[in-house]
């Protein structure tokens, strides 16, 4: 029966190449592009004919012309096809095509073949439970990338981006709200996995499950990363609906972990991870929680404005205080014995000003120096033209006194 099944598939793989060579070329329709995804998309359930995955990425890459021709050749085969392993594989060759990250992916938008009510046709329904839930989970997750890759690009040519990064808190919002839309994506993600006895064995669904962790890895790198941001910026400045939808997130995301461990506990087990390949997840610290708990309820607001005055009082009583060095015996011991006895220089600060000698001479030199100035700028009030009188003006003579400057610094 096996046998019979595998004949069965490999003359239907040849006709329907046969039958594409026979179509006319359009901006819709390629036939060696069909040829390849149907040799890609085969019934034979032992291999995984990657060679004819690469071929067909490599179209894509040629020209942004191929992506119709493309998407056409893969829908028409999901809609016709009631094989499990044709589906499967044509969800792998799709979920290869988001992973090339070409920019005119992102406008193939919601997925032009519906398999979320996909049933084999070609097994009994107590054999085939499995695979048929395997592929509806597989597929409501790729539908729901295309989507939100295909939303995000809507997003950058209508210039909502550009407009929203004009506001700090409008963008962290708009961030946070990303963050709980992977985290959706995430858990339809962690559905996929084969919870059948008799999917054990099977090498496609093995194959499957490697696409699905490598996804895994690459969805919860971006929501840890996302999250780190924003709890940098919210900490930095702290406003209560951010941490609020902050707060949601990283629940969610400890919940999240949980339910990694187990999903790669599963893999371990399954083999299709090894206990060395298995990564650590690490759960968000209680700090950081706790952090953004006192900020939804006003702690930390408080606490800032506090600093914020303390700060400022300490500045004016600053200001009013001076710096004053003075020597001073040091005596080390005990008992009132002096061990070891040396002069050092303490700081005190002090709010009363110290008045050194040269500061005293200075100021009665200055004193007397402005008194000169008041009495000539009191006859140039009487007479304005006194100063440019006949005389030939004389430079006065000063005496340059030097004044030794102590040395403070001494030992």
């Amino acid at each position: 029966m096996k046998l019979w099944k595998k004949v069965s598939g490999a003359i239907k793989d040849r006709n329907s190449i046969w039958v594409s060579s026979l179509t006319r070329r359009t901006s819709f329709r390629n036939p060696d592009l069909e040829a390849i995804v149907i040799k890609a998309t085969s019934h034979d359930d032992s291999l995984v004919d990657y060679k004819n995955f690469q071929r067909v990425y490599l179209w894509l890459r040629t020209s942004p012309l191929h992506l119709k021709p493309l998407v056409w050749s893969i829908s028409m085969r999901m809609e016709k096809t009631r094989d499990w392993i044709v589906a499967l594989k044509g969800l792998m060759l799709i979920h290869g095509v988001f992973c090339c990250k070409l920019p005119n992916i992102h406008n193939i938008g919601r997925l032009p073949f519906d398999l979320s009510s996909f049933s084999d046709g070609h097994s009994r329904p107590s054999q085939s439970w499995g695979y048929n839930g395997f592929i509806r989970a597989y597929f409501a997750y790729l539908d729901q990338k295309s989507a939100l890759l295909s939303s995000e690009t809507r997003q950058l040519h209508n210039g909502q981006s550009c407009k929203v990064a004009d506001d700090d808190q409008n963008s962290l919002m708009e961030k946070l709200r990303k963050l709980k839309t992977w985290q959706s994506m995430l858990d339809m993600l962690l559905q996929v996995k084969p919870k059948a006895e008799n999917m054990r064995t099977n090498l496609i669904i093995k194959e499957a499950m490697i696409c699905v962790v490598t996804e895994i890895f690459e969805v919860y790198s971006t929501i840890c990363r996302g999250i780190a941001q924003a709890l940098l910026r919210i900490y930095a400045a702290p406003a209560k609906p951010e941490a609020s939808m902050a707060l949601e997130v990283v629940h969610r995301s400890a919940s999240q972990g949980d339910q990694l461990s187990l999903y790669f506990e599963f893999c371990t087990g399954y083999g299709v991870l090894r206990e060395s390949e298995c990564p650590k997840i690490e759960q968000i610290p209680d700090e950081d929680v706790r952090e953004l708990e006192r900020i939804i309820n006003g702690a930390c607001i408080k606490k800032g404005l506090l600093l914020r005055e303390n700060d400022t009082e300490s500045v004016k009583t600053t200001k009013d205080k001076a710096i004053v060095v003075r020597a001073s015996n040091y005596g080390g011991g005990g008992g009132g014995e002096i061990v070891e006895s040396k002069r050092v220089l303490t700081t005190i600060i002090t709010d009363k000003w110290e008045v050194f000698d040269e500061d005293l001479r200075v100021t009665e030199e200055d004193h007397d120096h402005r008194k000169a100035i008041v009495s000539t700028t009191n006859a140039a009030a009487q007479n304005p033209f006194a100063a440019y009188s006949n005389q030939t003006p004389q430079v006065p003579e000063t005496k340059v006194q030097l004044h030794h400057l102590p040395d403070l610094i001494s030992f």
